[in-house]
């Protein structure tokens, strides 16, 4: 790619940014009143498994400060189990629907979301955690229920190919995918949706991080991944919903540190 045209993509880009509202003008479908998009994805199996839904006595730490201050992204993970009750408190604290507004206008959720738009569906690849079968699957917010879309041949290998050869992911006892579902958002926003959305799909993965961090589990968040991969794991259109961000989540240790930081020597050779 020429310095130019690099160049030119980078102030695209900062455009994108800035925003300037005389440029968008025209209301959005919501001012229009064309009817709201559903709130949620339906069902795209039979096949759905209730979570928990009580985690009082799950152990957790819940010292906010010293949860803050341990916070770090892990990419070494044990190997060690991963209860179904872990893994439902991560979807709760990540996507989890607390009550609904209006006739069923917008949910409120564990995360901040601009209009309570909540554009996001959550897609798992499940290897390693109790009770669960490995494969994918679809979280249902609404009833707080997974759902089981079938087993991944050859698995670490099309999620070490779909996280952009990052395979230490594929040893993660679970990989988070988030997709967007944009007209959730473009319906009320209209062309200013996709600056709001890149800022909601961080509160989501900060609180995947937070949860994480108060069950003493790791997770790390990865944006670079080939989203025509990640795509076809869940069967998704790549239009009108897409891959927009993906975490690793595994077991971790305090040993592990050390295995951890070889992922940063590469500092230490700049440095000097």
């Amino acid at each position: 790619m020429s310095n130019n045209k690099t160049k030119e993509l980078i102030e695209k880009g900062r455009q994108f940014l800035r925003f300037d509202p005389e440029e968008d003008s025209e209301p959005s479908d919501q001012q229009q009143k064309l009817p709201q998009p559903p709130l949620v994805k339906a069902k795209m199996t039979d096949r759905q498994i209730d979570l928990p839904h009580e985690f009082a006595g799950l152990p957790t730490n819940n010292d906010i400060l010293d949860i803050i201050n341990r916070r770090e992204s892990h990419r070494v993970y044990t190997d060690g189990p991963m209860s179904l009750r872990q893994l439902a408190f991560l979807l709760w604290s990540t996507q989890g629907v607390k009550s609904l507004r209006g006739k069923n206008y917008a949910t409120l959720r564990t995360v901040p979301c601009g209009g309570a738009r909540h554009e996001f569906e959550t897609y798992l690849t499940v290897r390693k955690v109790e009770g669960l079968t490995p494969g994918a699957y679809h979280y249902l917010p609404m009833t707080h229920q997974l759902e089981f879309l079938g087993e991944i041949d050859g698995a670490e290998e099309k999620i070490g190919a779909a996280l952009a050869g990052q395979n230490w992911a594929a040893s993660a006892n679970v990989v988070f995918f988030w997709s967007v579902v944009p007209y959730r958002s473009e319906w009320r926003y209209s062309s200013f949706a996709h600056r709001i959305i890149l800022v909601d799909v961080g509160h989501v993965c900060q609180n995947l991080y937070i949860a994480c961090e108060a069950l003493g589990l790791g997770t790390c968040a990865i944006g670079a991944f080939d989203r025509t991969l990640c795509d076809a794991l869940f069967g998704l259109d790549g239009k009108e919903e897409f891959t927009l961000l993906a975490g690793p989540v595994g077991t971790v240790s305090p040993a592990d540190r050390e295995k951890e930081q070889a992922f940063y020597a590469f500092l230490k050779t700049v440095e000097e």
